[in-house]
């Protein structure tokens, strides 16, 4: 009785699998379908990204927005005097 539930249970997750998979397997090409942010158009019209890149586009902003030539360091020792 056991192995026969455990047979069909197998048999019902083939047959699952194999759904999910047939526009994979019969389209020329297919592939899976891109589900990130990063992928969607309509997102990227509207200029939503998703967070890795757009913590990217952010600190390359900060770099451009700090002008290294003008810091200036101060000596910790003298600061408390």
């Amino acid at each position: 009785m056991v192995i026969k539930i455990i047979l069909m249970a197998i048999a019902l997750m083939a047959i699952a699998m194999l759904g999910l998979a047939t526009r994979i397997l019969l389209k020329r090409g297919g592939n899976f379908p891109n589900t990130h942010v990063g992928g969607n158009r309509h997102l990227k019209r509207q200029g939503v990204h998703c967070y890795q890149t757009q913590d990217k586009i952010e600190q390359a902003k900060a770099r451009r927005e700090i002008d290294f030539k003008s810091v200036k360091f101060i000596n910790v020792s003298k600061a408390g005097k």
